[in-house]
């Protein structure tokens, strides 16, 4: 492919089969203005920019040598996909990512061709891979399945469970472990490409397949003696016996910026391996843009920004986040109470713990991203007395459910989970929306389930989580700012399963799971004014539910209608049920459960998606008219 002189590259690729067509000496060129597409984009829309400017060249070299769509490209978290999106007929979109009706910041199977496998959450990409190959290898096929895997994700359990099944399978496999954090590796140089260079040749793999014949037919203490030797041979130069124990062929460190490095190695793997194989690339999160690089974090997330200076555009914030509310409120609890520790997996910044940590940093614990080892790792503390509070994302928590119901709930460990990004999140879309969480949690018997109707009631929560000994309790909170509300210096601790009446009224009545409280008392200032007198209840607790409350606002209304922002089957579906056994749907009372609708609701910004689901004040006046049979307000004024 030609082009003319001032016609950037990047204008001539609409998708890898362009990108193939360029001579190998114009991919540095390309990498340098996919570079900068991807800053710009990102400046407009906010993402994540750092581990995909960590990728570029990665992301050039794979398309240029493998035979993508048909070889398979698995984006291990999804991060680093930008590049990829740009170059596989989305640049055109690139500035719609994370927006509604947009791309999506992640890989996504019903978006394009080229995402076989949509990631989100870590660690699923060897997984997902060494399915696509075992299901290549039974239809006879001969394409390639790639999963790139940052080192930050290989800390979870399920990326070793996947590398140990591929190993004992020998289906040909190509992993490519993103390393960008420097934690594995040395720096790499000229002495460490030509070695990787070398393995991955079939030169060398001829001799090492013949070396392991003849040892084989060596007495059995010569055998092992070979093997130790090739084992420590391979390991003082090139490193990755962990990786060979598990039944891959390691080929690295690899220099991943440098295409005259990466380019033979990758069409060496593809042309002469026929197992599964590691290739170890060393990378630079946030490279080829100074303040990223610059940057503690490598400008892994960002809001909006301007390109020249890298400052990030900052909303306006009225009232601390709860999340930050959660931190202060806990690190107040820590300093009267010394067996309180906090737990994170990967998340000390998301959760609010890098605060705690600052004030108690031999109390707090990043495990790294294994969600399922924190549960149990919590657990293990609690049996020695210890008070864990164990903050994870909903979406996260998902990860860990066995361990939450095995570990803890079934043993009544006082476990305590904070439960942050309950609901829905915006620009990260299904994958991040926080859910299910009370659905799956106050189903487990012994089981305290609480929902923050504001940031004094989060702070209340995490004084009565502290407090509680008895069993597991969790309480969940929204990403973002609270409504303003002056905060006690201290917690309360919350009386277990008691509600709050909010204002009282005669013949509506909406009871409330949750920071969805501003939207019903905003409905009820609208139903008051329509002459249809409304109480607003705060339930506090899902399990277990105020009974006495319940059946207070059930045999004084005409209508009660239950507001959560989770999925159906959750606070709503205890209610019915509870309404249900008392009885009390007999007596003609008008129930309607308002939760997030029966589907995956794509990105968009907060209020949109809130607007969408039915859970705003529109929406529960629409629920309460329904129940009463007519439209609108119009008919209840002035009667």
């Amino acid at each position: 492919m030609t082009s003319h002189p001032h016609t950037p590259l990047l204008d001539t690729i609409r998708n890898p089969a362009d990108l193939r067509q360029l001579k190998e000496g114009d991919l540095p060129q390309l990498s340098e203005e996919l570079r900068q597409e991807m800053i710009d984009a990102v400046s407009l829309t906010g993402g994540h920019l750092g581990a995909g400017l960590g990728v570029v060249e990665l992301t050039v070299a794979l398309h240029y040598v493998f035979n993508t769509p048909d070889d398979r490209l698995i984006w291990d978290v999804g991060h680093q996909c930008y590049p990829h999106k740009i170059l596989t007929e989305r640049r055109d979109r690139i500035r719609t990512l994370r927006q509604g009706g947009g791309l999506s910041g992640f890989t996504k199977r019903a978006e394009s061709a080229y995402d076989p496998f949509g990631a989100a959450h870590s660690s699923t990409s060897i997984s997902a891979g060494l399915g696509m190959a075992v299901g290549r290898d039974l239809k006879e096929g001969n394409n390639n399945v790639i999963a790139v895997i940052g080192d930050g994700a290989m800390s979870a359990g399920m990326a070793y469970e996947a590398m140990n099944n591929a190993g004992h399978l020998g289906s040909r496999l190509i992993v490519i472990l993103n390393d960008n954090d420097m934690s594995i590796a040395p720096p790499v140089g000229a002495m460490s490409a030509y070695l990787a260079k070398l393995v991955s040749g079939p030169t060398y793999q001829s001799f090492r397949d013949a070396a392991k014949h003849i040892a084989k037919n060596l007495p059995k203490p010569l055998q092992e003696k070979a093997a130790r030797a090739e084992e420590y041979a391979r390991g003082f130069w090139t490193g990755g016996t962990l990786f060979e124990e598990l039944g891959f062929y390691y080929v690295g460190p690899v220099d991943g910026h440098n295409l005259e490095h990466l380019l033979p190695i990758l069409k060496n793997v593809r042309d002469t391996h026929h197992g599964p194989v590691l290739i170890h690339a060393v990378t630079q999160k946030g490279k080829g843009y100074p303040p990223a690089e610059g940057a503690k974090d490598k400008y892994h997330g960002v809001a909006k920004f301007d390109v020249v200076t890298g400052k990030q555009a900052k909303p306006k914030a009225n009232a601390p986040s709860y999340t930050n509310v959660f931190a202060t409120s806990l690190i107040k609890e820590a300093e009267r109470d010394d067996k309180i520790v906090a737990i994170t997996a990967a998340m000390p910044d998301g959760t609010g713990l890098n605060l705690f940590e600052e004030v108690y940093p031999t109390r707090t614990f990043d495990v790294g991203i294994a969600e399922q080892h924190a549960v149990t790792f919590a657990a293990g503390l609690a049996t020695e007395g210890f008070k864990p509070f164990v903050a994870i994302y909903s979406t996260f928590l998902q990860r860990a459910y066995d361990q939450v119901v095995h570990d803890v709930a079934i043993q009544g460990l006082p476990v305590r989970f904070p439960i942050d990004r309950a609901g829905l999140v915006g620009a990260d879309g299904p994958t991040h929306a926080g859910s299910f969480d009370t659905a799956f949690l106050s189903c487990l018997p012994g089981f305290v389930v609480m929902a923050a109707a504001d940031e004094v009631e989060l702070r209340h929560m995490v004084a009565t989580a502290a407090a509680y000994d008895e069993g597991p309790i969790s309480f969940r909170y929204p990403r973002g700012e609270g409504v303003g509300l002056d905060l006690p210096e201290r917690g309360s601790v919350l009386e277990i399963g008691r509600g709050l009446i909010r204002r009282e009224g005669t013949k509506v009545a909406l009871l409330s799971f949750g920071a969805r409280m501003a939207e019903c008392l905003m409905a009820a200032d609208e139903l008051d004014a329509a002459g249809l007198s409304t109480t607003v209840a705060d339930a506090r607790f899902a399990k277990p539910l105020d009974v006495d409350l319940l059946q207070r606002l059930a045999r004084e209304h005409e209508v009660l209608v239950t507001v959560e922002e989770g999925a159906s089957g959750g606070f709503g579906g205890h209610v019915l049920t509870t309404l249900a056994e008392l009885g009390l749907l007999d007596n003609g009372l008008k129930v309607r459960t308002l939760a997030l609708p029966d589907r995956y609701q794509d990105q968009d910004k907060p209020d949109v998606m809130y607007q969408d689901a039915g859970l705003t004040c529109d929406g529960i006046l629409k629920q309460v008219f329904q129940a009463l049979g007519t439209q609108s307000l119009g008919s209840f004024k002035h009667a």
